[in-house]
């Protein structure tokens, strides 16, 4: 039985190489990666971004809670990221694991279009993420353009 799939598909007004640095630097990433919950920097993205190195999903909190966790599959700097995904219970279970992949390619005067695939997701993950990555996409977006989040600056019932 095939796993369900996610795409979503955004024009940023940025260059490649910004989107890029604003996936992988994990002081960028805090600065969208917000908690809708309390409208505050929620996590960052950790790794060397070399295929075969891990990453991680931390948790900005004393204990550096990991959320969500893999390995970098494909590092093609500004162009491609292609990282597993799964839940740190499951990150020896290779049959568990998700795959998202981000491409990011220039799209005429000044845009870039970024498509974020994230496959073989199970029920319960893509609940999550169908709500989970527009709201972290449209953060990113707005924050290139404007250099500030959506999550702070919009309240959250």
């Amino acid at each position: 039985m095939e796993k369900p799939s996610f795409v979503y598909v955004t024009y940023i007004a940025s260059t490649p190489e910004k989107v890029w640095h604003a996936l992988i630097d994990a002081e960028v990433t805090r600065q969208y990666w917000f908690d809708p919950t309390n409208n505050k920097p929620a996590h960052e993205n950790v790794s060397t971004w070399e295929p075969g190195s891990e990453w991680r999903h931390e948790r900005i909190d004393d204990a550096r809670t990991i959320d969500i966790m893999g390995k970098v599959v494909e590092s093609i700097p500004p162009h491609r990221l292609v990282l597993t995904w799964a839940r740190p219970s499951e990150v020896e279970e290779e049959s568990k694991h998700s795959r998202v992949t981000f491409d990011i390619e220039p799209h005429g005067n000044g845009l870039v279009r970024l498509v974020v695939t994230h496959e073989d997701l199970d029920p319960q993950m893509l609940a999550g993420i169908s709500s989970g990555w527009p709201m972290v996409l449209s953060n990113l977006k707005t924050f290139l353009e404007s250099g500030r989040a959506l999550s702070q600056h919009i309240s959250v019932a």
